[in-house]
């Protein structure tokens, strides 16, 4: 039976939940979720391909989601340095001096945070569903949203349907348990995509999950503020990353197009990157996880073998 231990660890004056999975004693995998998502969006079908792969797996509830501490964003924001403070206190919590860190979405930009200004805690990195941490995504959606054509010298804005989506979802004001899962599974479906299948039972676990293990649901919308924010540290050159580096991506992300991912891997040198057909901005297509396991499992073997 796979060993499982859940430790609170602190980040300055928060308290940030994590669970540990696999042989203590193996190399430590960081699994570091997206915007507005706990540490439980990572699926166990993927954490266990990793550990059953010889490694430890630590995700983490990230500020503001599931069992960690909520902020009062107002009087005390943050920014993605933050963001990253609280992982490399993950790893310090964990006794774990340097990982493989893989980041998904806003995860992914953290990661790229860590690899850049932090190296030494850095041993590899795994990308997905993301794009360069300097880049805002201001001016594309702003483009999209006033009808106007995309930008040729930018990266491009999500797709019509998502935009749509989220002006529906700005005129709704969902109060109840009902109201909040009904309206971010239907979310999660966008992000799915449509070229796969969507696992609309796994969605809907997640999110109810998600709700009841968090005190303040809404506080996890500062994530929104805090990753576009940008400042100057977001700026640090992807080329001066050194850790061996794998970006993923969905060809069908309708949030963050496949440009993006190309662009952060054009960004950093001997990096590889990896589309996986059909894949939208999610994890829950049935055969996703399990894919993304064996992927990010062939780049910490090729990691080993290249150390050997």
């Amino acid at each position: 039976m796979t060993a499982r231990t859940e430790l609170f660890v602190d980040s300055g004056e928060l308290r940030l939940w994590t669970e540990q999975v696999g042989d203590p004693s193996d190399p430590a995998v960081l699994l570091v979720m997206g915007t507005a998502a706990p540490g439980i969006g990572w699926p166990d079908e993927l954490v266990n391909v990793l550990v059953a792969g010889g490694h430890r797996v630590i995700r983490y509830d990230h500020r503001d989601t599931g069992r960690s501490t909520c902020v009062d964003f107002l009087a005390h924001p943050y920014t993605l340095a933050d963001l990253a403070a609280d992982a490399t206190a993950v790893l310090d919590g964990h006794g774990v001096s340097a990982a493989h860190v893989v980041g998904a979405s806003l995860g992914g930009a953290i990661g790229q945070w860590l690899a850049a200004h932090r190296p030494d805690r850095v041993r590899s990195l795994t990308a997905m569903m993301t794009g360069p941490m300097g880049h805002s995504p201001g001016p594309a959606w702003a483009r999209a949203m006033a009808g106007q054509a995309p930008d040729p010298s930018d990266l491009p804005p999500p797709s019509a349907r998502f935009l749509a989506h989220l002006a529906h979802r700005a005129g709704l004001s969902p109060g109840t348990r009902d109201e909040h899962v009904a309206a971010n599974v239907e979310t999660w479906r966008v992000l799915n995509g449509d070229a796969l299948p969507f696992d609309e039972p796994a969605a809907r676990r997640f999110v109810e999950a998600s709700f009841d293990r968090t005190d303040d649901p809404a506080s996890a919308l500062n994530h929104d503020l805090a990753g576009r924010h940008m400042t100057d540290d977001r700026l640090a050159p992807l080329s001066s990353i050194t850790a061996p580096t794998l970006v993923v991506h969905g060809t069908e992300d309708p949030l963050r197009p496949l440009a993006h991912g190309r662009a952060l891997a054009g960004e950093i040198p001997r990096s590889r990157f990896r589309a996986i057909p059909g894949m939208g901005h999610s994890l829950f297509s049935p055969g996703i996880p399990r894919q993304l396991g064996e992927v990010i499992r062939e780049h910490l073997a090729w990691y080993s073998s290249c150390r050997s």
